[in-house]
């Protein structure tokens, strides 16, 4: 082998190890895939089910990506804080979780629904839950977070919700119990709530203490000409001492379908009265009435009429202000004056108490 040979083999040994050779490091242990546990579990209850939702985690322990998803298990026990291992419930598989994220570019958060199975009528009786995540071997890194729920009672739903439409609000009434659970930490109260019959979410509108019997509440808020849903759900609330209080809703009632459709006529005017003057000037009748308080209200008709005749309307247009000079009046006659009161969709009133006044003789 020549010279030039020989170096241009060393130096090519040298680039490759200067490249590659580098001092030897810490051997990596080959990873076990174990998803991150959960650290965001939520539960909310509402009548016997509750509602657990949580991130599905997208690494694993050792900051890898995972790629290949195993199975989720639900765990849940009774009256323990914490649990020590999984009493499992729910072996759910990567296909069966459900995804209720909105939000594209976000972490998929699922949710799963647990039917309590074994309520029971203390205050203070709680379930724990957990999530476990494992991989594709069945491991995992773990328990998530660990929330509890209470077990107190809830009302039964209400099942004979009915509406009616009044002049003044939508009245509705169901019936509760006959004997209310009464303990010195327990409260139990219904809520209300409406939406428009095709709008999404309903609002609360009001919340009153329940009672045994028949409940009433009356929606004052409500618009004239929409379609309406009412539902009502119990509320049982759990006092302790040093512990803020703790809420939960019972199963809610069926819906039931309201239009309002507006067919009340206001009020019938009051305190009408007539007035003549005329005296050196062209001669008028002053009528003035009590002002009605209907928001709705449009304005008034005016009728007059003389003895011997029917009433007949004497304003072309509605008259807005509880007031009207009637000057087509004649000397020697006598009149007689009624006023009805209109709202925005034509329902009418009966007309009121008449007023008599006379045009005197010059």
């Amino acid at each position: 082998m020549s010279i030039r040979t020989a170096f241009t083999c060393i130096l090519v040994i040298s680039l490759w190890c200067a490249v590659g050779c580098g001092a030897p490091g810490v051997p990596m242990p080959p990873s076990l895939a174990l998803p991150r546990p959960v650290d965001d579990l939520a539960a909310v209850r509402k009548g016997g089910r509750v509602a657990l939702t949580w991130t599905e985690p997208t690494e694993t322990t050792d900051r890898q990506n995972i790629r290949r998803r195993g199975d989720t298990v639900v765990c849940r026990a009774f009256g323990v804080f914490p649990m020590k291992e999984c009493q499992a419930v729910k072996q759910l598989r990567p296909e069966d979780l459900h995804s209720i994220s909105p939000l594209a570019g976000r972490r998929s958060r699922v949710m799963f629904e647990d039917a309590l199975n074994a309520p029971t009528e203390g205050a203070t009786q709680f379930a724990t839950y957990a999530v476990e995540v494992e991989n594709r071997r069945e491991k995992s890194a773990g328990l998530s977070n660990q929330v509890r729920v209470s077990l107190a009672p809830s009302l039964p739903a209400p099942s004979d919700l009915r509406a009616e439409v009044t002049a003044e609000a939508v009245v509705l009434t169901w019936s509760a119990p006959d004997t209310v659970p009464a303990a010195a930490n327990l409260e139990f109260s219904y809520r209300v709530f409406r939406k428009l019959a095709n709008a999404a979410d309903y609002t609360l509108i009001q919340e009153l203490p329940a009672k045994p019997g028949r409940q009433r509440v009356g929606d004052h808020s409500f618009e004239w000409e929409h379609a309406y849903d009412y539902e009502v759900s119990s509320v049982t609330r759990v006092r302790l001492p040093g512990v803020e209080a703790l809420e939960f809703e019972g199963d809610d009632s069926p819906v039931v379908h309201v239009f309002t459709r507006d067919i009340f006529p206001p009020a019938t005017p009051t305190g009408l009265q007539a007035v003549f003057s005329g005296v050196g000037q062209k001669p008028f009748i002053d009528l003035t009435w009590a002002p009605n308080t209907e928001s709705d209200l449009a304005g008034y008709k005016v009728f007059r009429n003389q003895p011997g005749e029917k009433p007949r309307q004497i304003n072309l247009e509605l008259v807005r202000a509880p007031s009207f000079r009637d000057e087509d009046v004649v000397a020697g006659h006598r009149y007689i004056y009624s006023v009805s009161a209109v709202d925005e969709r034509g329902n009418e009133s009966p007309r009121s108490e008449t007023a008599v006044e006379s045009v005197p003789l010059p």
